[in-house]
């Protein structure tokens, strides 16, 4: 098989590889496409503690495909089923999963994008938010997975849905996703958003760029008793808080990422159940393709974040 190894920052390198096989209780899946996640960016760009070369495939996890082969004592999946998986080694022709980390995809939606693992973490994210029925909330930064939070808090009915982001194109695509508001770093936020809950601020505010700027000022949109809740993924270097805001308004802080693979799991069902229903949408927000041979440009492209980015995803088709 083909697989990208990322041998240095900023250069994954494309080789053949001997392919994967599925040992006892796992599944080799080949892989139709993996999603580039915002955490990727910080291997390829060389932070701190990364040893080179990585795995082959690594660190692609947001992987989806059809099942090649199972392992023995497998059983709910046979070769041919569409499946989405939480497995790590995705930026490759094959890859390889426990067969408890494997989602099986509706006839209906085999051969898209079903990128399960960012799904997962946007539905774990409004689980840990608890958002209440006319709340007022703000999503304080529209990427990938900020639309997706968009679209699943308002399912929860809120009083007022606010986005903000740097981007004017991506405030199109948040009012397209339910917000009822939208607004850029540039103007007053927390003016308008006092003006609109009577100075009350917002009831919970949801940080998702994983970026000191948008974590402040998530915090000053936080009402006392309010809920800041961090779905970014701050992944290059601590961060500096204001604990004296956090302590006086008596804020309630809820790191929303989730490591516990069972309930990671079990948003992924739920996940691709909204997706199949058609409650969450994603094929408009993978904007952009790769072939493998590709995947320095598809990371290179997720950095920069151009005008009508969301997200990148790289397929094992086209010359490696």
């Amino acid at each position: 098989m083909y697989a990208a190894t990322l041998v240095g920052p900023g250069r994954f390198e494309v080789s053949e590889q001997e392919r994967v096989r599925a040992g006892a209780g796992e599944v080799v899946l080949r892989v139709e496409g993996c999603g580039v996640c915002g955490s990727n960016l910080g291997p390829w760009e060389g932070m701190e503690g990364v040893s080179y070369p990585l795995d082959a495939g690594a660190p692609g996890h947001e992987v989806y495909g059809v099942v090649e082969e199972v392992g023995e004592g497998v059983v709910g999946v046979a070769p041919g089923d569409a499946v989405t998986a939480l497995s790590y080694r995705g930026f490759a022709e094959y890859d390889v999963a426990r067969s408890d980390a494997i989602v099986k995809v509706p006839a209906s939606l085999a051969g898209r994008p079903i990128l399960g693992e960012p799904v997962a973490c946007a539905v774990n994210v409004r689980r840990r938010a608890a958002v209440q029925e006319g709340d007022t909330v703000v999503v304080v930064g529209v990427g990938f997975l900020g639309a997706l939070l968009l679209r699943l808090v308002r399912a929860e009915r809120p009083g007022r849905l606010v986005a903000v982001s740097r981007r004017k194109d991506a405030l199109e695509v948040a009012e397209r996703m339910g917000a009822d508001e939208v607004l850029t770093y540039d103007e007053d936020v927390v003016g308008k958003v006092e003006s609109w809950t009577g100075g009350r601020l917002a009831d919970v505010v949801i940080e998702a760029t994983g970026m000191q700027g948008p974590l402040d000022l998530a915090a000053a949109l936080t009402r006392v008793r309010g809920r800041l809740v961090i779905a970014g993924y701050h992944q290059d270097g601590p961060r500096r808080v204001n604990l004296q805001l956090w302590n006086w308004r008596g804020i309630d802080v809820i790191n929303a990422h989730e490591r516990d693979a069972a309930l990671y799991m079990d948003a992924m069902l739920e996940g691709v159940a909204l997706v199949a229903a058609g409650e969450l949408e994603l094929e408009s927000l993978v904007t952009h393709r790769f072939p493998l041979s590709e995947i320095n440009r598809a990371f290179e492209l997720a950095r920069e974040r151009p005008s009508g980015f969301f997200k990148a995803v790289v397929h094992p088709g086209g010359d490696q």
